[in-house]
């Protein structure tokens, strides 16, 4: 079977962010508002997500 995965989408801009923020986003492999990428659903992606959470939409895909 495999792991749970996450679909996640930026929906804001990085402008006026904290530069962690920023660094999370490019390493979660997004650039621009409407870019999405599947990551595996692991603590330390679950972690990037808390910590742009704002940022960004989640959604759980089996």
């Amino acid at each position: 079977m495999m792991a749970a995965q996450l679909k996640v989408t930026q929906i804001k801009s990085v402008i006026s962010e904290k530069q962690n923020q920023r660094d999370t986003l490019r390493s979660l492999g997004l650039k621009r508002i409407g870019d999405t990428v599947v990551k595996d659903d692991s603590p330390v992606n679950r972690g990037y997500v808390r910590t742009v959470a704002h940022l960004v939409q989640v959604e759980e895909i089996n």
